[in-house]
């Protein structure tokens, strides 16, 4: 029981606002504030957060009283009003991270959900498993899970229900996966993103072996490679390709607009419908299913629970077609999501026309040569990448690489990209090269006005078809 007042610096935060909303059920008083909210942007976020009863301030301190908590997003430095007036109160202040595993720590049973990539959606399957089977879990996600919209809760990213079932991704970014203590630990895969490699292992050793049950894939050799640092009760393997998996995935067929495979598992063997498409996401879902067996769910329940996930939203998010021409919104970013993203798509018929918002110049500084290796390799001959300039979002940043030196990069790899340094200036040119049969990719995180700039493509094509 939360017994005092909340107040979330950065509450728009597609971390923040999901563990404000769940706070804010549990009774207690919540309040906000956000750069975003000050600057007029994504004004239908916050007339949500006002909807659930929680009061936003500008963030310059003025929201902060004596005996209130304040909790921060990563996005909020120690020279923000907000955390200023804290100090001068004298104020408890949480990082996200903190708050949050104060939450899941204190849960008589929770799953948290670690990996590279893939957390968001295995987090969005087995809330939809748990919840389809009557389980009544509280879920905190990093997206919208699209099975929890509803008109009063567009932006579902949490669903409140049960506080002693707590089910939620948790991040490696900042060190802070080291503060969960689980029943069940996912992990999903490692690879480049954040951290260098070696960090990164540690981390989710620790992660790993802080819970009871350890839910691993196999078929990552990262992955594959920890699992020799826990105890071997406490592994459960999934795969496609790895013959030690308790989680065995059979006979996958991958079509346009899902997925179908077998799980086989403790002598059982049950059939698995997807509507979201890619190996990925087929791999998400045994994850799904490991974890929900662990704490109870029957396979045959959770495959059955599957065939009606939605999905999340930007996750390979299909927005519309107008004039032959689809247009596709992702959150991918690193590597390993591009490459995902990338291998899904070009499965099917259709030129690729990519527009891809790098999510700041510090990951081209750090992951430049594996991102360009990831479209070189996932674009086909004919597909072109336009590349804006990376998010920027303030403060001091190196700027050694910026997206024209990416563009370079994938050129001097063999496939077609081009610096645009405006991105209203890419979608014009989007919309006079796009073709009947052509898809529009949009991709990139960090930004919630992409969703926007994907839609507006597609009205501005059906508006105004080549």
């Amino acid at each position: 029981m939360i017994d005092s007042p909340v107040f979330f610096s950065g509450i728009g935060g597609s971390g923040m606002l999901p563990l404000a909303s769940i706070v804010r059920s549990s009774g207690a008083k919540v309040a906000g504030s956000d750069r975003s909210l000050d600057a007029g942007r994504t004004p239908e976020k916050f007339d949500y957060l006002r909807s659930l009863g929680i009061q936003l301030f500008p963030q310059d301190g003025s929201g902060l009283q004596a005996g209130t908590t304040l909790v921060t997003s990563a996005a909020v430095e120690e020279t923000v009003p907000d955390v200023v007036r804290a100090r001068e109160l004298g104020l408890v202040h949480l990082t996200r991270p903190q708050f949050l595993a104060k939450l899941l720590n204190a849960a008589q049973r929770s799953i948290a959900v670690g990996g590279t990539s893939g957390k968001s959606t295995v987090t969005g399957m087995i809330g939809w498993i748990l919840h389809a089977c009557h389980r009544q879990p509280t879920v905190m996600n990093g997206a919208v899970m699209k099975n929890f919209v509803t008109p009063s809760a567009p932006f579902a990213s949490a669903l409140v229900g049960d506080p002693e079932l707590f089910v939620s991704e948790v991040d490696e970014s900042d060190g802070s996966i080291a503060l969960y203590r689980p029943e069940i630990a996912v992990l999903t895969n490692i690879s480049l993103d954040h951290k260098e490699m070696d960090e990164l292992r540690q981390l989710f050793a620790h992660f790993l072996n802080s819970a009871r049950k350890a839910v691993l894939n196999l078929d990552d050799p990262e992955t594959r490679a920890l699992s020799d640092t826990v105890p071997a009760d406490k592994v459960i393997g999934y795969g496609f390709d790895s013959p030690a998996a308790d989680f065995m995935g059979k006979d996958l067929q991958l079509k346009r607009e899902g997925a179908r495979f077998a799980v086989e598992a403790g002598g059982e063997r049950h059939e698995v419908q997807l509507k979201v498409p890619g190996r990925h996401n087929a791999s998400n879902a045994l994850a799904a299913i490991a974890a929900a067996r662990a704490i109870g769910v029957p396979v045959a329940d959770s495959a059955a629970a599957l065939a009606r996930f939605d999905g999340l939203r930007r996750r390979l998010e299909t927005v519309g077609e107008a004039a032959g021409v689809t247009v596709i919104d992702d959150f991918a970013h690193n590597p390993d999501k591009i490459a995902a993203t990338l291998a899904t798509l070009r499965a099917h018929p259709g030129r690729l026309l990519i527009m891809f918002q790098p999510h700041g110049f510090g990951p081209l500084r750090k992951m430049g040569e594996e991102l360009a290796d990831a479209f070189a390799a996932g674009m086909a001959a004919g597909d072109r990448l336009y590349l804006p300039d990376p998010v920027y979002q303030g403060g001091t940043v190196e700027r050694t690489r910026g997206s024209e030196w990416l563009a370079e990069q994938v050129k001097e790899r063999g496939r077609e990209a081009v610096h645009v340094a405006d991105r209203a200036e890419i979608a014009t040119l989007l919309i006079s090269e796009a073709k009947a049969g052509d898809r529009i990719l949009v991709m990139g995180a960090r930004d919630d006005t992409l969703i926007d700039y994907a839609r507006d493509l597609l009205e501005r094509i059906a508006r105004e078809p080549s």
